[in-house]
């Protein structure tokens, strides 16, 4: 199970940062964020490796986000700098199994959470 929170309404320039719990697995598991805007296909935002060694990022939102996991906390987190109204989205955490690298691709990945809400005002 994966429960995403820390969304939230912010405006243009705020910073966030989104959570994501993991119960059941986790250490031997890539996580990324997806994120899927009113009207848009899902999209990869950010990935990060099992053991936290590699980290991938979409052009969008490269140099304005970091990603980050703690092991030991099961979590992994999703920090947003300089946010625009384009970022605006339901982001989603999402686990890909057997250690591969967390790609770009929805359907490699085989858990998904919720998703939590993130509205950007300009």
């Amino acid at each position: 199970q994966l429960v995403e929170s820390g969304g939230g309404l912010v405006q243009s320039g705020d910073s966030l940062t989104l959570s994501c719990v993991v119960s059941g697995f986790f250490d031997s598991y890539g996580m990324a964020w997806f994120r899927q805007a009113p009207g848009k296909e899902r999209e990869f935002a950010s990935g990060i490796s099992w053991d936290g060694t590699r980290t991938y990022y979409a052009d969008s939102v490269r140099g304005r986000f970091t990603i980050s996991r703690d092991n030991a906390k099961n979590t992994v987190y999703l920090q947003m700098n300089s946010l625009k109204p384009e970022d605006a989205a339901v982001y989603y955490c999402a686990a890909v199994a057997g250690r591969l690298n967390p790609g770009p691709s929805s359907s490699l990945y085989d858990y998904w959470g919720q998703g939590t809400q993130v509205t950007v005002s300009s």
